[in-house]
C-alpha cells in the first residue's frame, strides 16, 4: 500500500475514532502489502481494509466509557480464492468450504484510563465458516470475516453491541 494510501486509511480511522462517544478504538495494519489473501487492485484492497477497520471500531463502540481498544492486523487471508475474471472487469471471490476459510492474525490491547486490563496475539479462523448460520445477509461484504471478528470479539473482549446479538 502507497504511504498516500496509508496516509488516507489512517485519517479515515482516525475520525472514525474521534467521532465514537464511548471507547476509543485504534485499528492499524502492519505490512499488509504482504498479507496473504487481499484484492491486489490497490482500491479494493483499501476498500477491504477500511471495511474491516470499520467493524473493529463498531465492536469497539460497545466498550465502557474509558476503555480503548487498539487492535494491529499482522495477516488477513479472506474467505474464499480469487479467480481472474477478465469479462467482469474484476476478479470473483470463490468459496468452496475447502481449504478456504477466512483468517486473521492480530495483536490486542484493551485499556482502561490508561492502564492495560487486557492484551495478547489471537489467530481468527472459521474452518466450518460455509456450515453454520451466519448474523450479516448474503448483500454484506465480508460477513464471514465479520461474524468471525464477532465470535472473537465476544469471547475475549466484551459483549458484542446489542445490534448485533
Amino acid at each position: 500500500m502507497s504511504s498516500r494510501m496509508q496516509k488516507l486509511a489512517l485519517a479515515g480511522l482516525f475520525a472514525l475514532v474521534a467521532g465514537s462517544a464511548g471507547a476509543a478504538t485504534t485499528v492499524t495494519y502492519i505490512q499488509p502489502d504482504k498479507f496473504t489473501d487481499v484484492p491486489f487492485v490497490p482500491w479494493d484492497r483499501e476498500d477491504t481494509l477500511k471495511q474491516l477497520s470499520e467493524h473493529f471500531v463498531k465492536l469497539g463502540n460497545s466498550l465502557p466509557q474509558g476503555q480503548d481498544l487498539r487492535i494491529e492486523v499482522t495477516d488477513v487471508d479472506l474467505a474464499g480464492r480469487l479467480i481472474p475474471s477478465a469479462r467482469a472487469g474484476r476478479d470473483l471471490r470463490v468459496m468452496t468450504g475447502r481449504a478456504d476459510w477466512p483468517r486473521i492474525e492480530l495483536r490486542y490491547s484493551l485499556e482502561q484510563n490508561g492502564q492495560v486490563i487486557k492484551s495478547g496475539e489471537a489467530r481468527l479462523s472459521d474452518m466450518n465458516y460455509l456450515d453454520h448460520s451466519v448474523r450479516y445477509f448474503d448483500t454484506e461484504p465480508l460477513r464471514y470475516e465479520k461474524q468471525m471478528i464477532d465470535d472473537w470479539f465476544q469471547k475475549t473482549i466484551g459483549p458484542l453491541p446489542r445490534s448485533r446479538r
